[in-house]
C-alpha cells in the first residue's frame, strides 16, 4: 500500500471542535507517544494562555494506519483516559483512535471493514462506496482528473522547492547581518525584500 500523509482540522460541530486526521502512516505498534503529541498540541492550539480549561474541546486524535499497529486483528482500536482501578472513563473529552488500514475480514460487513477494503482498491468498480468510487474513478482514470493530480503535485513540489530557497535565503541573510553588510545590499543579494531583512536584523539584535 502506497504511504499518504495528511493533515486537516474539520469544521467545528455543537460537540466535537477539533479532529485530526492522519492516513496510511507506516506507524510502528509501540509510537503511541506520536498520539498523545497530536493530542496535545490541538489542546495548546485550542486554548489562550490564561483561558479556562473547561472551554478545551472535545478531541478525537485518528490515524488510519498502514498496518494493524496493535496487532489484534481488529478494525478500529479507541482509546480513552480511564481509572486504571475501576475502568470508568476520566471524560476529559480526549480521544485516540488507531483505524487498522490493513484490516481484512471478509465476514465483517461493517461500513468501517468496507471503507478499508475500498482504501487498498486500486479500481473503482471493486470499491464499496459510490462517493468515494466516483472521486477516485475521476482523479485515476478520467484525463481531466489525472492533469488535476498531476497539477496538484506539481504545485507541492514548487512550494516545497520555494520554500527551501526562501530559508536558504533568510540563513544568507542571518550571515551577512552578522558580518555587519549593509541591509539593501544584503536584500538585493538574497533577494529577499528590504523589510524582511530589516526584521531579521532586529531579531537578531534581540537574540543577542
Amino acid at each position: 500500500m502506497p504511504v499518504h500523509f495528511a493533515l486537516m482540522y474539520l469544521q467545528p460541530t455543537a460537540k466535537i471542535n477539533a479532529i485530526i486526521l492522519k492516513f496510511n502512516v507506516p506507524i510502528k505498534v509501540r509510537q503511541s507517544k506520536r498520539a498523545r503529541y497530536h493530542s496535545s498540541a490541538i489542546d495548546v492550539e485550542s486554548l489562550n494562555a490564561k483561558g479556562d480549561f473547561e472551554n478545551l474541546p472535545i478531541t478525537y486524535v485518528i490515524f488510519i494506519t498502514e498496518n494493524d499497529v496493535r496487532g489484534e486483528n481488529r478494525a478500529i482500536y479507541h482509546f480513552e483516559w480511564r481509572d486504571t482501578e475501576t475502568g470508568k472513563p476520566l471524560d476529559d473529552g480526549t480521544h485516540i483512535i488507531y483505524v487498522n488500514g490493513a484490516y481484512n475480514n471478509k465476514e465483517d460487513n461493517s461500513d468501517i471493514a468496507k471503507l478499508m477494503h475500498d482504501f487498498r482498491c486500486s479500481k473503482s468498480s471493486d470499491m464499496n462506496f459510490e462517493l468515494f468510487a466516483s472521486k477516485v474513478k475521476f482523479f485515476k482514470e478520467t484525463e481531466e482528473g489525472v492533469k488535476h493530480m498531476c497539477k496538484l503535485n506539481e504545485d507541492m513540489i514548487n512550494e516545497a522547492t520555494n520554500e527551501a530557497k526562501y530559508k536558504n535565503s533568510v540563513s544568507i541573510a542571518l550571515n551577512l547581518i552578522s558580518m555587519g553588510l549593509n541591509l539593501e545590499d544584503i536584500a538585493k543579494a538574497t533577494g529577499l525584500s528590504i523589510e524582511e531583512v530589516q526584521e531579521l536584523s532586529q531579531n537578531l539584535k534581540k537574540a543577542e
